[in-house]
């Protein structure tokens, strides 16, 4: 399934590139956008891969979704980073989950400006490029810290920033690059030490939650009594030295300590 699934993310991965000058649109939220690209990669994707599982249910950003079934359900962000996209910065990402019973089994991120594709299968670990990865041993106090800032979502954009000032003033320093998929990759290949972001979309985090996991970080729903992967949820990705207190300070941040 995987070499085949590969072929199907860098194929949708072409159309992106071929169509970095497509016109953009608002849609509800603060600076929120669709492009015409976002569109082109999400049917791409829908045709390839229910084809590539048929009976499957197709689950993404820009489309009208029911609620998830125990079906077999593919989870998309056909962009992740859409601003990024439309600024040429070069940082953005196909994130394509498939889910059974609800829970994610098989997980791939692909930067097709970096040509780096990470991959994960419940059980078998996650790569980089086909090779294995696994989170940083860094502590606390010299953490990096990627973070997202919920802009859609005013209450919870204040909410995140409070939680990252006191991890700056608590841990090592912040980056925000405008991807939480690629930033939560980056948790799990060991480049940084702690993500969170207050609210994200299934679509955003469903993939990386599963590359997270099987490269032995720590992936978490700290504000949910259940993980959920059929609505938006607080999210935050560590390694195990980083856990406890990064945990401390988002509940703090939103009211539950």
């Amino acid at each position: 399934m995987n070499g085949k699934l590969e072929t199907i993310v860098r194929g949708a991965a072409r159309i992106m590139l071929d169509n970095e000058k497509a016109p953009a649109h608002r849609k509800p939220g603060h600076n929120n956008f669709v492009t015409d690209a976002d569109v082109m990669v999400q049917e791409y994707l829908h045709g390839k891969l229910q084809a590539f599982l048929p009976g499957s249910v197709f689950f993404s950003e820009e489309q009208d979704n029911s609620a998830l079934t125990d079906a077999p359900t593919w989870v998309v962000d056909p962009i992740d980073g859409t601003f990024n996209f439309i600024k040429g910065r070069k940082c953005s990402a196909i994130s394509v989950a498939l889910l059974s019973d609800r829970r994610p089994i098989l997980g791939v991120i692909f930067n097709p400006y970096s040509n780096e594709f990470f991959r994960a299968e419940n059980g078998h670990g996650a790569t980089l490029n086909s090779h294995p990865i696994k989170p940083s041993d860094t502590t606390f106090d010299i953490a990096l810290v990627n973070f997202g800032t919920s802009p859609y979502q005013p209450e919870l954009s204040r909410q995140g920033m409070n939680a990252a000032l006191e991890f700056l003033t608590h841990a090592g320093d912040l980056r925000r690059s405008g991807s939480a998929a690629l930033e939560m990759c980056e948790i799990a290949a060991g480049r940084a030490d702690v993500f969170f972001e207050m609210s994200l979309s299934p679509w955003d985090y469903a993939a990386a939650s599963l590359i997270v996991k099987e490269s032995g970080a720590h992936f978490a729903m700290p504000l949910e009594n259940n993980e959920d992967f059929g609505r938006p949820a607080c999210v935050l990705a560590c390694n195990n030295k980083c856990l406890e207190q990064s945990l401390q300070i988002i509940r703090a941040a939103a009211g539950r300590e």
